[in-house]
């Protein structure tokens, strides 16, 4: 890895710090072609920063200017990996019957010079946030659920849904059956046909939340967060033994699943604690174990008996996304990505006479 002064001087060989930015839309970062094994691995490295405290990240704050819609400012730093910058995520469910062609995550990042705070890159982060939510999800399962599971089963198949999906069996790679369930059947019809030539397990279309609830080991849920949640799966239709991840907050299970986990993770106690606040967790969050990121740093134990009930709720932290955006960036350099834009100068073209 370079020190600083080397970073600094190679990036300054591709951009003028303080005079232009480099602007990556969503196509330019798909053109830097990291690949989803580097993402998960960076996401865990964050994961595991924030929870030894290596890392500079406030508690997301928010707007909700309509019914379970959110818009989400989230700064970060870290210092070891030199990386600096702030993430601005919404999710606005209702934009489905508006914009039918276009995910209702629509998420941006200013990333910066961590020494002068100078703009180097405004980039589309809404592929990022799509393939790091599922890394967290993945990071849970490596160090939580029993590695030997031959059934997993996935809440919501929307864009996260389908991830997840693509992904599972890179930590859980004994899987023989995936069960998926949604509302909206199309979208388990469109995640099959998706998913299933991408992944060695059978996919299965459950019929309802009690079949998955009872037939999976490990279960993933990705469904809109609810200001008021009005939970759908029943405490009686789990087990001892399943492990349960979700970027959903409490919105999937009964309050009283949470409480009798033996052991309750969370990616960040500061973020969640903020969240209660905001009305998500309306009967209190549990007695928590750990963060997860201090579970897949060594700092805690994971899962020690097959009989274990274990639940990991990982709503994303801004240390994800900015650690890929870092290297996100650093190729889009390399490779001439994107645009440069001046920051002080006109962007008008001036007709000559």
């Amino acid at each position: 890895m370079m020190t600083n002064n080397e970073y600094r001087n190679w990036v300054k060989e591709r951009l003028n710090i303080g005079e232009e930015l480099l602007y990556l839309s969503m196509q330019d970062v798909k053109d830097t072609q990291i690949s989803v094994e580097e993402i998960l691995n960076l996401t865990e490295k964050a994961m595991i920063a924030y929870s030894e405290r290596k890392s500079e990240m406030p508690a997301k704050i928010g707007l909700h200017s309509q019914p379970d819609s959110l818009m989400h400012a989230m700064p970060a730093y870290l210092p070891d990996e030199l990386a600096c910058g702030i993430k601005w995520g919404s999710n606005f469910p209702t934009n489905r019957e508006r914009y039918p062609d276009i995910t209702p995550t629509n998420c941006q990042i200013i990333y910066n010079d961590h020494e002068t705070g100078m703009p180097l890159s405004f980039l589309d982060a809404t592929w990022i946030t799509e393939v790091r939510t599922p890394a967290v999800s993945l990071v849970a399962a490596k160090h939580l659920a029993n590695p030997e599971a031959k059934t997993f089963g996935m809440f919501g198949c929307g864009i996260q849904g389908k991830a997840h999906v693509k992904m599972i069996e890179r930590v859980l790679p004994k899987l023989e059956k995936i069960y998926v369930y949604d509302v909206f059947e199309p979208a388990m019809d469109k995640l099959i046909e998706i998913c299933q030539p991408l992944v060695n397990a059978t996919i299965v279309k459950a019929a309802s939340y009690e079949q998955v609830a009872k037939q999976c080991e490990v279960i993933a849920s990705a469904i809109p967060i609810h200001h008021n949640p009005n939970p759908v799966v029943k405490d009686e239709w789990i087990s001892k033994g399943q492990t349960l991840i979700m970027c959903d907050c409490h919105s999937v299970y009964e309050d009283s699943v949470y409480k009798r986990a033996d052991i309750y993770t969370l990616d960040s106690i500061e973020q969640h604690k903020v969240l209660e606040t905001y009305g998500y967790y309306p009967w209190g969050l549990p007695e928590i174990y750990a963060e997860t990121g201090a579970v897949a740093g060594g700092l805690k134990q994971g899962r020690t008996n097959k009989d274990q009930l274990i639940i990991s709720n990982n709503v994303g932290m801004a240390v994800e996304d900015i650690i890929v955006a870092k290297s996100v960036f650093d190729r889009a350099l390399e490779h001439n990505l994107g645009i440069k834009i001046p920051l002080w100068k006109s962007t008008k073209t001036k007709v000559s006479n």
